[in-house]
């Protein structure tokens, strides 16, 4: 029993840090492709996906990104898996929120 409850910490500790380095490689990916288009002055806030996004090849993701100071809420399409290939594309899904920011100056 002791040994099957150690197997089960071993695999979600493991799962855990896929799922993490996950998150990073996708922000990394779509950093890229902003960059790759000129969008370079766009920021990504925040990406959210599903539990079991880092074990599938297709994902739907949400981002969160900045262009200063409105701030839009991005579904997107992941295709390929971004850990283990190199064939990986993001593709835009649709707009789910958009938030402007209005500054008046002094």
């Amino acid at each position: 029993m002791g040994k099957l409850f150690s197997l089960l910490v071993v695999l979600a500790l493991g799962y855990t840090g896929i799922y993490f380095y996950y998150g990073v490689v996708v922000e990394r990916e779509i950093q890229q492709q902003l960059d790759n288009r000129g969008l370079d002055s766009v920021s990504i806030d925040n990406v959210e996906y599903g539990v079991l996004a880092p074990v599938s090849t297709s994902a739907n993701i949400e981002v969160t990104v900045t262009y200063r100071g409105s701030q839009a809420a991005v579904n997107m399409t992941v295709q390929g898996h971004p850990i283990f290939s190199d064939d990986v594309s993001v593709q835009f899904d649709g707009l789910q929120a958009l938030r402007l920011g209005i500054g008046f100056g002094q």
